[in-house]
């Protein structure tokens, strides 16, 4: 077994170090492993990067966005599995090791794993760290729906064949890629001891940023016919009261502790369902007049 990790970058090379570091420190496994990173027409390329590891390849593509990155790396890839893991990200010392036990059943097609939120300073959490805690990256959840982050996922080679390339940046790609993938009979499995590490975001904006996103994504995705909008209003006022009825999760969860963090996780929560039920109401009102965004990393 050959597995080809594919990591795309875009103007974080700090974070490519850590990633990369992780790579290589994993728990020895018995595939063959090649490392590609693509570059994402950055402004600096992380060749400094990159250098410190001689067995990394390392490729540019101009075209925005993480899909076409990832696509170019595939396009390079010798590995029977594709595993794909995000610049920004870390991998748990196991996590190829869980990639190859998975995929020693030839049942095995497509998987997704666990994406977990790291917390810069155990001793003095953000509010937008005791959030994520709960409700970024929920990839079992994601699978469940039918897709997996890309951040986050392996496959057979013949599958993302059959499948075909990840999208540009004017769409979900990870959910779009999943959704072609079940569309042509694949099933994606969630593997729990398949972890990655993800950054909290550091500033508010950049989760609004996130959502705007989701929230165009989802109208120009809606179903049309008659009952189109009011159902739209009606899920923009349900998302404004949601809050309420996440209290008991909050107050329970394993993922954070202590009541000042708990606090926070409400009070961010809040903060985004508020904004997040603003602006469907604005696009419903104005309609989709915004374009998406060509900085993928915004997120």
């Amino acid at each position: 077994m050959r597995i080809s990790v594919v990591v795309p970058h875009y103007n974080q090379p700090e974070y490519l170090q850590i990633c990369l570091d992780t790579l290589k420190a994993q728990t020895p496994v018995s595939a063959d492993v090649e490392i590609i990173v693509v570059d994402n027409n950055s402004i600096e390329t992380p060749e400094h990067v990159c250098a410190d590891f001689p067995d990394v390849t390392l490729l540019r593509e101009t075209t925005p966005g993480p899909g076409p990155a990832r696509n170019k790396g595939v396009s390079h890839a010798s590995g029977e599995i594709l595993a794909f893991i995000d610049a920004d990200c870390h991998a748990h010392r196991e996590w190829l090791a869980a990639i190859e036990r998975v995929f020693d059943n030839p049942e095995t097609q497509v998987v997704g794993g666990d994406v977990r939120v790291n917390i810069l300073n155990p001793n003095k959490p953000t509010f937008l760290e005791a959030y994520e805690r709960i409700y970024a990256y929920r990839n079992e959840k994601y699978i469940a729906k039918g897709f997996s982050g890309t951040g986050n996922l392996a496959m057979r080679r013949e599958v993302y064949d059959r499948v075909g390339a990840f999208a540009g940046i004017g769409v979900a790609e990870d959910r779009d890629w999943g959704q072609r993938a079940r569309a042509s009979g694949y099933r994606i499995i969630y593997v729990a001891d398949m972890i990655v590490y993800h950054p909290a975001r550091t500033q508010f904006s950049k989760l609004v940023q996130k959502w705007d996103r989701h929230i165009l994504h989802e109208y120009q995705e809606m179903p049309t016919g008659m009952g189109r909008m009011p159902k739209w209003y009606a899920k923009a006022v349900a998302l404004a009261v949601s809050p309420l009825v996440e209290v008991l999760r909050i107050a329970t969860t394993s993922r954070i502790s202590g009541l000042r963090m708990r606090f926070q996780a409400f009070y961010c929560l809040v903060m985004i369902r508020l904004y997040r039920s603003y602006a469907m109401i604005r696009l419903g009102s104005f309609g989709a007049q915004r374009q998406a965004r060509n900085d993928w990393t915004r997120s």
